[in-house]
């Protein structure tokens, strides 16, 4: 392990603290597959479970132990001497084994959880620090509830520890209670007061009640802290603990003020977050910093714009640098001209200024309708716009009445060769009636071959693509249309098939038409 001033052990916690959330438990094969996975991207230690705690806690660690190639493996145990010889049982088998003992230290605990004197437990910090030291030469000691302990008498329990052999020294904040510049504070003094606290590394542990167990921990490393105990997307207790990748990500963005290295391969973080919400079914809130859905993500207009001109516009890191393949710019109602034609030439599409500005219009209208639009929305959208480009007939409104008592009704408006028209038609059903319009509006012989309905996009929102084929005697054309609505998808379609046909026939007409003289 580096002792290089300024380097930052992380220690993750995923596999205890985190493990101890509601819900959040794991199976063996689970765990170990996490700890690979933690082992392989640099952790320095990996806090392995709570062996006294139950047999399959017991049989984790010992088997992380026995797996793990790299990383220091620990186990976490009370100060009972039962729980320190187990834990010592349990990592036994791995190349650098660690126990981290704890025990309470600030007066609430004291006397309600502990019911114990101030006194006693110093005493129980040494014997409980030696016997873990008689068993391995890496011992960390934790003051539970370190923020909310009095000041002389956390310098005395830390005093006795080091005394009694702990290597490392935790002054967690157990119940996310502390502010960052008390948190630092704290640390400074205790290092200043505390005789031989050179021999020790200390620690930060920090809960997010407040949202400032990850401020509070890099805090704590400014006052003299070289190791922060976190976990995979923040899980644990209540409202969890100190993430690992914001740490890392704000040590490696922020190196002008936080000038501390670690030794995390950063582009596997965001796998490590989707193995862990996998294993413990704790999805990741989409707007999570770093590894969210949205971290990389932009609707904006104006954010896109940007974007398209100069990522460091409105992104402080790369995607690539956290594992993220690429930058994603959503696109959605509040999308701009400048993306939509930066997705439309991504997908192949290569239009004219009048063409864009009405596909981009017929998009903003259709983002207005859905939460998001997918390229696959897009590629319908100017697929269609692309058909009825030189069309006679265009639909203009449609409303139906529809339900379980008919006869349904439908209200179409339609151009024809630039003239308004408006119909009103019944059917047997919603579609039927769509149809009686269109025949109504623009009488013809043509018979409906086929009528198609498939969703273009996965859910309640999605785009409905219809597809029409109509045969007129030996000539036999298709029209698809899509919408949300697919009514309007179905009159679209419709439409499309029929001036397709129109244009089929005035082609014939004009072969079949004797040469000028």
């Amino acid at each position: 392990m580096s002792t290089d001033k300024n380097r930052v052990v992380i220690f993750d916690t995923t596999l205890r603290d985190g493990e101890q959330c509601p819900g959040a438990s794991m199976t063996l094969e689970e765990k170990l597959e996490v700890a690979e996975l933690l082992d392989t991207m640099g952790v320095d230690i990996i806090e392995a479970g709570f062996p006294i705690a139950s047999n399959g806690d017991f049989e984790s660690v010992a088997e992380i132990s026995r797996r793990t190639k790299n990383a220091v493996i620990a186990g976490l145990s009370r100060a009972a001497f039962a729980d320190i010889d187990r834990c010592a049982e349990a990592v036994r088998h791995a190349r650098r084994p660690r126990i981290h003992t704890f025990i309470s230290t600030s007066p609430v605990h004291m006397k309600y959880k502990l019911q114990k004197s101030p006194e006693t437990v110093l005493e129980m910090v040494a014997a409980s620090v030696a016997r873990a030291r008689g068993h391995v030469d890496n011992v960390e000691w934790s003051a539970e509830d370190a923020t909310r302990t009095e000041i002389d008498f956390l310098c005395r329990c830390v005093e006795a520890a080091i005394k009694a052999g702990a290597t490392t020294i935790n002054l967690p904040d157990t119940v996310g209670y502390t502010t960052p510049s008390e948190y630092e504070a704290m640390f400074r003094t205790v290092r200043e007061r505390v005789p031989d606290a050179d021999k020790a590394v200390f620690s930060t542990h920090c809960h997010n009640d407040l949202g400032m167990a990850v401020a509070n921990s890099l805090a704590g490393v400014a006052g003299g802290a070289r190791q922060i105990e976190c976990t995979i997307n923040g899980i644990g207790e209540r409202a969890g603990n100190a993430a690992l990748e914001e740490i890392v990500m704000a040590i490696n963005v922020r190196r002008d003020v936080l000038p501390y290295e670690t030794g995390i391969d950063a582009t596997m973080l965001t796998r490590a977050s989707k193995l862990v919400s996998a294993v413990t079914s704790f999805p990741v809130q989409y707007n999570k910093a770093i590894v969210g859905r949205n971290a990389f993500a932009h609707e904006s207009g104006i954010h896109q714009d940007g974007m398209l001109k100069n990522n460091t516009t409105y992104e402080i890191m790369t995607p690539d640098s956290v594992g993220v393949s690429k930058t994603s710019l959503v696109m959605g109602k509040h999308s701009g001209r400048a993306a939509f034609r930066d997705k439309l030439k991504a997908l192949g599409y290569e239009l004219g200024e009048n063409a864009l500005n009405d596909a981009f219009s017929r998009f903003k209208d259709l983002a207005d309708r859905k939460k998001v639009v997918y390229d696959e929305d897009i590629e319908a959208l100017v697929d269609q716009e692309i058909a009825a480009a030189h069309d006679r007939m265009k639909l203009v409104s449609l409303s139906v009445i529809a339900g379980s008592h008919g006869p349904q009704r439908a209200t179409m408006k339609m151009k024809v060769d630039g003239h308004l028209v408006t119909e009103e038609c019944e059917g047997n059903g919603p579609v039927d009636a769509v149809f009686n319009c269109i025949q109504a509006i623009v009488p013809h012989t043509a018979k409906l071959a086929l009528y198609q309905v498939h969703a273009v996009t996965e859910g309640t929102d999605a785009q409905a693509e219809v597809s029409v084929r109509l045969e007129d005697g030996d000539k036999a054309v298709t029209g698809r249309g899509s919408d949300p609505d697919t009514l309007v998808a179905s009159a679209q379609a419709y439409i499309i098939a029929l001036n397709k046909l129109q244009t089929k026939r005035n082609s014939m007409n004009a072969q079949a038409q004797p040469a000028a003289e």
